[in-house]
C-alpha cells in the first residue's frame, strides 16, 4: 500500500506544486528547514533596521492535527487545486471508515472505524496536512505566516507600536482554526519579542481563547534554537554537547583500530551532520570564540582518526554556495528575489543593510573582513558565472 501512496504522493505533487503557498516549506522540492527558518530570520532582521521597530513571534502547537483532518473539506480544497475528481474520491475513500485497534500486550481492543484525520505513518498524511491548510495565509504584508508541515510560525514585524495587524492576524488563525476542526494547544503556543530599541516598553500580552500566551526567551523551531537575542551561542552550546556525546563512540573505535575509511564514514555520518545542522543559518554570525569551539571538535576527530577531515568554515561555504546556487534557479522560491544580479551580469549586487557604528567595531577584526568579503565575492562571482552559462546554453539550444 505505501508503494501506491508514493505514486499518488507523485502525482499531487506535480498538480499542486505550482499552487501552494511560497511559506510553506515541508515536501516541496528545492526546500527545507534551513529556508523555513532563514526566511524567518530574514524578515525579522530586515524590519528590525528601521527605527522604532520589534517583532513579536508566535509559535503555535496544534493539538493531533494531523488526526483532525475532514475528509470532505480536504476533497473540496483539493478540487479548487485542480486536483482530478476520481483522485478526490480516492483520498477521501482511503481516509473514512478505517479500521483500528489497540494493542497493549496480549490485549487487543474491539475495531472501530474512524473517518476522521489521516492513518498514522502514512505516506501522504504530511502532504494531505500541507493541503488542507494551504489557504491559511497571512493577508497582511506586515505578518508574516510561515508552516512547515504542522509547524507555524507568526511573525508580526511592528512598526510605532501599532499591532493591530498582527493582533487581526492571530485573531483570523483562530477562526480558520476552528472552522477547519484544528484545536490549538493554548498551553504549548508561545511567543518571543524580538526588540532592541533603546527603551523597550511593556507589551500587553496575546489572548487566545481567553488565555494569555505565555512567553518565552529561547525557542527551538525546526531544531534550531533561537534567543530572544538573535544570537547563537545556546544553539552552539546545544550542537557540542550532542557531539561530545558522540565523541565518545568515535575514541572507544578508534581504540579498536578500525579502518581510516570506516572511522571518517562513522564521524560524517555520525558527528559531522550534527556539527552541520542548519549550519547556514547561524555559523555566519557566529563569534570567533564558538567558531574555535567547533572546531576544536573536528580537530578531536582528526586524531582519533589519523587523517585530515574537513574544516567547519570550508564545509559552512560549500553548503551556503550549494543552497545559494538551487535559490538562484528556482523561481518559485521566496528567496530568489534576493539575489539580483548587476549589469555586468558577473556578480550579485549586495543587499542593502544599516549598520551602526558600534556593530562595525565589534565585528572588526585585522585580517577577518577582508577574508570573508573575498570569500563571499568569490562565491557570487562561481553562482554568476553559472547562471550566465546556463543562459547561453539554452540561447544556443534555442538557436
Amino acid at each position: 500500500m505505501k508503494s501506491f501512496e508514493r505514486l499518488v504522493l507523485d502525482h499531487l505533487k506535480d498538480i499542486t506544486g505550482h499552487q501552494l503557498d511560497p511559506l510553506q516549506f515541508a515536501y516541496r522540492a528545492n526546500r527545507s528547514v534551513d529556508d523555513a527558518v532563514n526566511m524567518g530570520l530574514h524578515y525579522i532582521l530586515q524590519h528590525l533596521d528601521r527605527p522604532g521597530t520589534y517583532a513579536r513571534i508566535l509559535f503555535v502547537d496544534f493539538s493531533s492535527s494531523f488526526n483532525t483532518i475532514v475528509p470532505e473539506l480536504l476533497s473540496s480544497k483539493l478540487s479548487q487545486l485542480s486536483v482530478s475528481p476520481a483522485t478526490c474520491q480516492w483520498i477521501t475513500s482511503f481516509l473514512t471508515d478505517r479500521k483500528q485497534q489497540v494493542r497493549l500486550g496480549e490485549i487487543t481492543s474491539e475495531t472501530r472505524s474512524l473517518s476522521i484525520g489521516a492513518p498514522q505513518r502514512c505516506v501522504l498524511s504530511p502532504l494531505l496536512f500541507s493541503l488542507y491548510t494551504n489557504d491559511c495565509t497571512s493577508k497582511n504584508s506586515a505578518v508574516k505566516l510561515l508552516k512547515f508541515a504542522d509547524d507555524t510560525t507568526v511573525i508580526g514585524l511592528i512598526q510605532d507600536g501599532d499591532e493591530s495587524a498582527y493582533r487581526q492576524e492571530v485573531e483570523r488563525l483562530v477562526l480558520w482554526c476552528s472552522q477547519h476542526n484544528l484545536e490549538l494547544n493554548t498551553l504549548k503556543t508561545v511567543e518571543m519579542t524580538v526588540d532592541f530599541r533603546r527603551h523597550p516598553s511593556t507589551l500587553p500580552p496575546l489572548i487566545i481563547s481567553d488565555s494569555p500566551v505565555s512567553t518565552v526567551k529561547i525557542f527551538k523551531l525546526l531544531g534550531t534554537t533561537i534567543s530572544q537575542d538573535l544570537k547563537w551561542e545556546t544553539n552552539i552550546n546545544s550542537i557540542l554537547k550532542k557531539t561530545q556525546q558522540r565523541m565518545y563512540f568515535l575514541r572507544q573505535l578508534g581504540k579498536y583500530s578500525l579502518p581510516q575509511e570506516l572511522l571518517i564514514q562513522f564521524y560524517t555520518a555520525v558527528i559531522e551532520s550534527v556539527l552541520c545542522s542548519s549550519i547556514t543559518v547561524w555559523y555566519g554570525v557566529a563569534t570567533k570564540k564558538d567558531r574555535c569551539r567547533l572546531q576544536w571538535t573536528v580537530r578531536a576527530a582528526e586524531r582519533i582518526i589519523g587523517a585530515p577531515l574537513p574544516s567547519i568554515q570550508d564545509l559552512y561555504l560549500s553548503r551556503t554556495r550549494k543552497r545559494a546556487g538551487k535559490i538562484i534557479t528556482d523561481p518559485s522560491h521566496p528567496g530568489h528575489r534576493l539575489f539580483d544580479l548587476l549589469p555586468s551580469g558577473r556578480r550579485y549586487r549586495s543587499l542593502q543593510t544599516r549598520t551602526t557604528c558600534r556593530e562595525i567595531n565589534q565585528n572588526c577584526r585585522p585580517g577577518k573582513q577582508d577574508t570573508e568579503a573575498d570569500e563571499c565575492n568569490q562565491t557570487m562571482s562561481l553562482l554568476a558565472q553559472e547562471k550566465t552559462y546556463q543562459h547561453m546554453s539554452s540561447d544556443k539550444n534555442t538557436c
